[in-house]
């Protein structure tokens, strides 16, 4: 298993930043990694709600079905994603920090079938992929309006 965990605080007001990064939609908006993302379904995000993205990972690409597992707006969201290689667990918290929000990202990889035997190949991909991701998190997240559909470009 790999995991990757961080934090990243932002000027934003908490439920702000929850609900920006609860809609997994947003992934390729900040993370490199992600070349598209989409949301299944209609109505709000929330518990079940599911989402379809794909990935650059080890020099290819991935699809990933994810669905939320746990959601407390605006508190926590956890999100499972699968594809025939992976099992990916995603768990993100937010606070009220400093006059704007803290968030703290938990993500770990599980390998299945013959993947398992790459397992130091894929954490120290996978840390690199979290980096990368967690930098621009924290960019998009820096500033107030950041990400927000009615943000000005």
């Amino acid at each position: 298993m790999a995991r990757y965990a961080a934090t990243v605080d932002s000027p934003r007001p908490p439920a702000e930043v929850f609900d920006y990064v609860a809609d997994l939609s947003t992934n390729a908006e900040w993370d490199p990694a992600t070349i598209s993302a989409e949301r299944l379904g209609g109505g709000p995000v929330g518990l079940g709600t599911e989402f379809r993205l794909v990935v650059a990972f080890l020099g290819r690409r991935s699809r990933l079905a994810y669905r939320i597992v746990e959601y407390d707006r605006p508190t926590l969201v956890t999100f499972r994603g699968e594809n025939a290689t992976v099992v990916s667990l995603d768990r993100i918290t937010v606070e009220a920090w400093n006059g704007g929000s803290r968030l703290t990202y938990d993500a770990s990889l599980t390998a299945k079938g013959a993947t398992r035997l790459a397992g130091p190949l894929l954490a120290l991909a996978f840390r690199r992929v979290g980096v990368n991701a967690l930098a621009g998190l924290r960019e998009g997240l820096a500033s107030p309006r950041a990400g927000r559909a009615d943000a000005a470009p």
